[in-house]
């Protein structure tokens, strides 16, 4: 049972580790915009090659 009391630390520590990098991105702005990037793919703007203008030909 006492070989086990090293794992409370530990445990302690990576719940603390999480909890900072969960608030860490929180305050960056990683979840503010959460549909954007979903709706972004089917708003695609690129022109495919095959009917882009020729810069070579007059």
């Amino acid at each position: 049972m006492s070989d086990f009391f090293f794992l409370i630390p530990i445990s302690v520590v990576l719940g603390a580790a999480g909890l900072v990098i969960f608030l860490w991105t929180l305050r960056d702005g990683q979840y503010d915009d959460l549909d954007g990037a979903a709706e972004r793919i089917l708003y695609d703007d690129d022109v495919p090659e095959r009917d882009r203008p020729d810069p070579d030909k007059p």
